[in-house]
């Protein structure tokens, strides 16, 4: 019979090993939540490289030094530093307001507020060709209706009257589209930002939650502003935050960034907002339907359950190198190492008392066991006494076997045997004395 393996071992271990990685690789891409699919999806967010995204605004950022993540889970949200949240159109108020309420104890918030209607170029939205991934075509606008949050703070969607220039602290520019411009109003609203003539405010922040040099430096027409500012930053009572409120999206997001003053007045809202704390920038894509939620494979490839997890692999990858090491058929077994039967039992206790060095014990037991055969066999009384019985059997094997050494003296050499020659010797005695009154 061929016991040959039908596959190599090597061809084995290949495909093993592949299996194996790519299933890890599988678990690790969904406990990190890559089934989402891309992040530039022409969004209004961090990781959107269309026009009404924030791409530049990240890359502007990380190459003046700022350090720059993208979040998907509330955890990431809860670390200090700026933090700037770009909710859609259909984002729930009261999920914006928890985030920001949390937020207010923990750093400083910018709320964009989104503005334009995109459609992607390409694949499902309008064709255009050599569209790049990400890629949108602004079809309309709409303010956003977020119930629930900062509800005493209006804003209005309007064309600009005459002019589409803004204008901040030693700054100004124009924006990309005068025809529809997002401006917002309210009584706690200190402008930053403001559209020229009219004065709409563009991006402002709330006051009331303590003094901000950084931001009171460059507000526009702040009642207070006649106060000595205080020389380091003063939380009013709870520990509260800034929050930054940018209304018109074109000041922060790639469309308005074709203009060169446009990016300068973005990074300093950005340094604004973020003074007095780590140079920290997490752009939220929570809010965006890119949330991470919490899962077993999410924490198995996370510290400090990321130790155990490789534990766990290493012993597998162990057991597999174990099992490929026997790969093939298995050798025919070359029997018990102790054979079954009477004989070999016998053998094993006959070994067992020659290792022991007890011969002379088994005399008195083996006379005594030939005497009570031979008084079966012959029919003697069974209750004689014992001296009674040999001397039957020494009448009974003079009458068989005349001449023989009788039963009783072979029987008192055997009990007196001290060497093992002489037990030897008086045990076949008895045994032949046995089968001479068997016959």
């Amino acid at each position: 019979m061929n016991r040959r393996s039908p596959f190599a071992p090597g061809a084995v271990l290949g495909l093993v090993g592949l299996g194996t990685l790519l299933f890890v690789a599988l678990l690790w891409m969904v406990g990190a939540g890559m089934v989402h699919g891309p992040l530039n999806d022409g969004g209004a967010h961090g990781a959107g490289k269309g026009l009404t995204g924030y791409a530049a605004l990240v890359g502007l950022l990380e190459k003046q030094g700022w350090e720059v993540s993208l979040a998907r889970t509330e955890a990431e949200l809860a670390q200090p530093g700026l933090v700037i949240l770009t909710p859609p159109q259909d984002a729930e108020g009261k999920a914006i307001d928890q985030l920001v309420q949390r937020r207010m104890a923990i750093g400083p918030t910018l709320v964009v507020t989104p503005k334009w209607l995109a459609v992607p170029l390409g694949g499902g939205g309008a064709q255009m060709p050599g569209a790049k991934s990400g890629w949108v075509t602004i079809a309309g606008a709409a303010p956003p209706e977020w119930k629930g949050f900062l509800d005493d703070v209006g804003v209005s969607l309007a064309p600009a009257e005459g002019s589409r220039e803004w204008f901040a602290q030693d700054a100004s520019s124009t924006l990309p589209d005068g025809k529809a411009v997002l401006s917002g109003h309210g009584e706690a609203i200190v402008p930053l930002v403001a559209l020229r003539p009219e004065g709409r405010v563009l991006a402002g922040y709330i006051s009331g939650t303590g003094r901000w040099p950084a931001l009171d430096g460059m507000a526009l027409n702040r009642p207070d502003a006649g106060a000595e500012p205080d020389p380091e930053v003063e939380t009013a009572e709870g520990g509260s935050y800034p929050l930054v409120l940018v209304f018109e999206p074109d000041l922060l997001d790639n469309y308005g960034f074709a203009q060169r003053e446009t990016a300068r007045e973005a990074l300093r809202l950005v340094e604004a907002a973020g003074a007095g704390g780590p140079r920290r920038v997490v752009f939220d894509l929570t809010l965006n339907g890119f949330a991470r939620k919490p899962n077993l494979l999410t924490l198995a490839f996370t510290p400090p359950f990321l130790a155990a997890t490789l534990c766990l692999l290493l012993a597998a990858l162990l057991v597999g190198w174990r099992a490929f090491l026997r790969f093939g058929p298995t050798l025919a077994a070359a029997g018990p190492s102790l054979a079954f039967g009477k004989r070999q039992l016998v053998a094993n206790a006959a070994g067992l008392v020659r290792r022991s060095r007890r011969l002379h014990l088994l005399g008195p037991p083996y006379a005594a066991l030939v005497r009570e055969r031979l008084v079966r066999a012959l029919g003697l009384p069974h209750r004689a006494d014992p001296a009674v019985r040999e001397a039957a059997i020494d009448r009974a094997l003079a009458h068989r076997s005349p001449g023989s050494e009788s039963f009783s003296a072979a029987a008192a050499r055997l009990r007196g045997a001290a060497r093992p020659a002489e037990t030897l010797s008086a045990a076949q005695a008895l045994h032949q004395i046995e089968r001479n009154l068997e016959k």
